[in-house]
């Protein structure tokens, strides 16, 4: 029984060991993978695990406006598809490149660190890259032109008598 006991713990422990060693372990591709499907489908608590504290802060903002914006824009974003198109490491940077079915030719890209061995998306504030593609029409083909107010010269002259 007591052999069992120990065996059983033993077990345990060696299964725990394997799994959190297994997600200690990650590479830039699956972590930007990962942050931009949950990114796209507004999903800003799960993207914030792949992130730096400051990415973290900037999904916070997304998610704060993110009440605002029309169901309708909400559920074309959460059909939008991330593909990676590429990765190029450079010690402990690596920049992702990566298209979304809203504009397929468009190649963006996202930055990762690497922090205590672990690969983090890291965003900042000043970087709009990150929101979820949402673009508004053209409009200015449709703009009215700007209203000029002329005088006809014929009434700016002045009749005198003499």
């Amino acid at each position: 029984m007591m052999k069992n006991l120990i065996l059983s713990i033993i077990g345990i422990s060696v299964i725990a060991f394997s799994i959190s060693s297994c997600k200690s372990k990650s590479n830039p591709k699956d972590v930007a993978t990962n942050f931009l499907n949950a990114l796209v489908k507004l999903d800003y608590e799960g993207a914030k695990q792949y992130g730096t504290p400051e990415t973290g802060k900037m999904m916070d903002m997304l998610s704060s406006f993110s009440g605002l914006m029309p169901d309708s824009i909400k559920s074309k974003a959460k059909e939008t598809k991330v593909e990676i198109k590429g990765f190029k490491e450079d010690g402990d940077h690596c920049e992702v490149t990566y298209t979304n079915s809203d504009k397929p030719n468009q190649v963006q890209t996202l930055d990762l660190i690497k922090v205590d061995g672990k690969w983090l998306v890291n965003a900042s504030k000043d970087d709009n890259s990150y929101e979820p593609q949402n673009p508004e029409p053209d409009t200015s083909a449709y703009a009215e032109p700007p209203i000029e107010e002329t005088v006809p010269t014929d009434s700016l002259k002045v009749e005198t008598k003499k």
